[in-house]
């Protein structure tokens, strides 16, 4: 057994490549391989990509490079969306010997028969028309929390967007498979689960281009909150337009859904967002916020933004700023918009200069910066649950409330992995919050 050979994974990217790496790490389990640290020596590197941004491009190089640096014979294999997208860009990266589409990915381990160095990048992609079947997985053994699929790809056709082009059609994996992967991680003392995938309100459309919704988001959320041993289910990321006020209010009285979440807005200009040919209005996105605040007052609201899209003007932009500033959101993502080859964006006119979308950009971030904290300051003197992780940071254990606080306290490896009980009492120089144990921690 001494000769099981090494692997090792890099994710760049979501949530969502997150679990698929984790799925992918486990056949390679299954096949006998050994999982090691991507910082160790391994006969073989994994780096799941991403598409994004320009810079998850330019990630992909330095992690290529970082793998040759830890063994320069070792056997580069790069898959995702940016393996689907410009599979004879990667191939021709110094040190990459095999590429694979979103088809192939999880039968990497089909492709890897021989180990030897290839002067060129091998490239198994596929038409991604062809990716029509679902492939479900969950993340585990990573960290505190899984994340969990339970669908990819999209139908939308958003004009600065390369997703539909890397990971296909909207489709959805079976009730019951989402249940039973749900089951399997809860075994797993594993408390907190985090839905995921590329369009999930969309959740219920079957296989193979199916357009029926089999079942819709609410069934799933409804069916989840009844398995046995999850503590905490968090939905990742919605469009406004697919979340629905039932779900909003499932969620205010669920046993298990935590009070979060996180809608893109992209543009605060109904101009902006008509040109990204989004599929709402600005009007909807405060009829949802105001909803959630209606039945949960303390619930944390992220939203993604992007600033310096094909003809937005200073007024376009102050018109976001000011909504953004107005509403009553917990934090912001901000996207500074990059060009991506085959989407429509990239032949608009109206092109913003590089150094004024970075000024707006810095804009917004100081603006979630602000929301941030008057989001954490609303919520001292309440009691709330922490679910802390497992690493020693300076001494410190940090950990998320239900509604996304993130608290920090003296190292303590009791604390691992464990839901507390405890009270928010004050915000630390660094931004995390100090908190008061409601019940004495029980001695070792």
């Amino acid at each position: 057994m001494e000769n099981k050979k090494k692997v090792a994974f890099y994710t760049l990217g979501c949530k969502l490549n997150f679990s698929e790496t984790s799925t992918i790490a486990r056949n390679f389990n299954d096949e006998g391989f050994d999982r090691v640290d991507f910082e160790e020596v391994a006969d073989i590197y994994v780096i799941n990509t991403c598409s994004v941004t320009e810079n998850a491009d330019k990630q992909f190089k330095q992690v290529v490079k970082k793998a040759m640096k830890l063994n320069d014979k070792a056997f580069v294999a790069a898959i995702g969306c940016y393996a689907q997208l410009k599979p004879e860009e990667l191939a021709a990266v110094d040190g990459v010997d095999l590429v694979l589409g979103a088809t192939e990915k999880f039968k990497i381990t089909d492709y890897i028969n021989d180990l030897s160095k290839n002067d060129m990048g091998e490239v198994h992609s596929c038409e991604i028309a062809e990716a029509d079947f679902y492939v479900g997985s969950y993340s585990i053994g990573d960290r505190t929390r899984a994340f969990l699929k339970v669908q990819d790809g999209c139908d939308y056709k958003c004009t600065y967007c390369t997703i539909p082009l890397a990971r296909g059609i909207s489709r959805s994996d079976a009730l019951e498979n989402v249940l039973q992967n749900a089951k399997e991680i809860s075994a797993q003392n594993i408390r907190e689960i985090v839905l995921t995938g590329v369009n999930i309100g969309d959740y219920g459309k079957g296989e193979f281009g199916n357009k029926k919704h089999e079942h819709t988001f609410l069934d799933l959320v409804q069916a989840l909150d009844k398995v046995e041993g999850i503590e905490r289910l968090r939905i990742s990321s919605i469009e406004p337009n697919l979340l629905k006020n039932e779900t909003i209010e499932f969620v205010s009285q669920s046993r298990t859904f935590v009070p979060h979440f996180h809608i893109p807005l992209q543009s605060g200009s109904n101009d902006i967002l008509k040109a990204m040919k989004r599929r709402y209005l600005r009007e909807v996105y405060t009829e949802r916020v105001n909803k959630i605040r209606e039945v949960m007052p303390h619930a944390c609201i992220g939203v993604d933004v992007i600033v310096g899209f094909p003809g937005e003007t200073d007024e376009h932009f102050l018109e976001t700023y000011h909504f953004l500033n107005e509403m009553d959101i917990s934090y912001l993502h901000v996207f500074t918009y990059s060009e991506r080859d085959n989407t429509e964006a990239a032949d608009m006119p109206g092109v913003v200069p590089a150094n004024v979308r970075a000024k707006r950009s810095k804009m917004l971030r100081g603006l979630s910066v602000k929301k941030r904290r008057a989001f954490y300051e609303s919520q001292l003197g309440s009691n709330r649950t922490v679910l802390f992780e497992s690493e020693n940071k300076e001494g410190y254990i940090h950990g998320f409330t239900e509604n996304y606080v993130k608290v920090k306290t003296p190292w303590n490896p009791e604390l691992v992995n464990t839901l507390q009980d405890i009270k928010l009492t004050k915000i630390d120089e660094d931004g995390s919050v100090r908190l008061e144990f409601i019940h004495k921690l029980v001695e070792a």
